[in-house]
């Protein structure tokens, strides 16, 4: 019974460090970039303002509006553009981790890694 216990605290107490540190004090809010993919040299992100403003960056087809946190999701809203059509999309996604320089993102098995652009 004690190793089980040891067991569920070890367990419990690794969730905790998670937590905290996708719920960190650092602000969310700047300027967030990727590589883009096969494009040596070339990044695309979002910026976070204040008060709920977003925008992208380097992605002309996708085009971020608002976003707002709940914990330790980010909620990011906007339009995709793309065959004639306008398509306005919510994309919830959970704060994995947020460091004064890094931020990475999950939804389902897609994780994103980005860097604040100075």
């Amino acid at each position: 019974m004690k190793r089980k216990m040891t067991g569920i605290c070890g367990c419990g107490l690794a969730l905790a460090a998670l937590v905290l540190t996708a719920c960190s004090g650092e602000k969310i809010e700047g300027a967030w970039v990727e590589p883009v993919p096969g494009m040596e040299g070339m990044t695309q992100g979002v910026r976070l303002e204040e008060g709920g403003k977003a925008s992208s960056i380097n992605m002309a087809t996708l085009q971020y509006e608002t976003w707002q946190r709940e914990g330790d999701r980010l909620i990011l809203s906007g339009r995709s553009l793309g065959n004639g059509q306008t398509i306005a999309f919510s994309d919830t996604l959970q704060i994995e981790k947020l460091t004064a320089d890094r931020l990475t993102l999950r939804r389902g098995s897609l994780t994103i890694a980005y860097q604040r652009q100075e």
